[in-house]
């Protein structure tokens, strides 16, 4: 699931030159990681992986109009690694009534959104479905929205998109987590039989958290 974000607003100008130009308005946004220093929150965090997906997230920001120091604050906040202060975390970006508040990972927006249902929270995690952030990625409802990495329903249409790719296909294996087969991912798979054709029993290997689950595809 992804949806873009316009946080930038076009400002008014008055139409006459006598007429005095309106105030542009500051936006805020509030960010919320789970861990870690607020430093890495930026375009020059020292995390690769973090640095571009910020260097994208603010050239968007940028592209929409909305410059940080400009008219856009950005609010940076870290719940520290302590997953029983995140409602407390979140309960103190609510009270400070941001524009949006983007939530890092699924711990996080949940506690996020049992704070706000107003503020519209721009999300990214995992199985949002499963965990009931949304109702289906289709359309999330509510006020939250965002991008969904590896949601359940996914999965078994990576297997469709792989048949059409590869008609000639007839068999893939897939290793996994012994705990992932159990959970979400194998049901959506098991569930995918009328699509994608068979899928094999799973098998393990003794002492190993791991399974291996083989489909034969139409």
């Amino acid at each position: 699931m992804r949806r873009d974000f316009s946080f930038g607003l076009l400002l008014a100008v008055a139409p006459r030159a006598a007429r005095a130009q309106e105030p542009a308005k500051r936006h805020r946004i509030a960010i919320v990681i789970p861990a870690g220093a607020v430093a890495v929150i930026g375009e020059i965090s020292s995390d690769p992986l973090r640095r571009r997906f910020y260097q994208s997230f603010f050239e968007e920001l940028r592209r929409l109009g909305d410059v940080e120091g400009q008219n856009l604050t950005i609010e940076r906040y870290s719940g520290e690694g302590r997953p029983e202060g995140y409602a407390d975390l979140a309960r103190e970006v609510v009270g400070r009534y941001p524009d949006v508040i983007v939530a890092q990972t699924n711990p996080v927006a949940l506690a996020v959104r049992a704070a706000t249902g107003t503020i519209p929270i721009a999300w990214v995690g995992v199985n949002a479905v499963e965990l009931g952030l949304v109702t289906n990625l289709a359309r999330p409802g509510g006020n939250i929205t965002g991008v969904s990495l590896y949601d359940a329903e996914i999965y078994a249409k990576r297997l469709q998109i792989l048949k059409e790719m590869a008609p000639s296909a007839s068999k893939v294996a897939n290793l996994t987590m012994r705990r992932a087969w159990e959970g979400a991912y194998g049901k959506a798979l098991s569930g995918s039989k009328p699509a994608i054709g068979n899928i094999g029993d799973p098998y393990a290997a003794p002492g190993v958290d791991t399974v291996r689950v083989s489909a034969r595809l139409r």
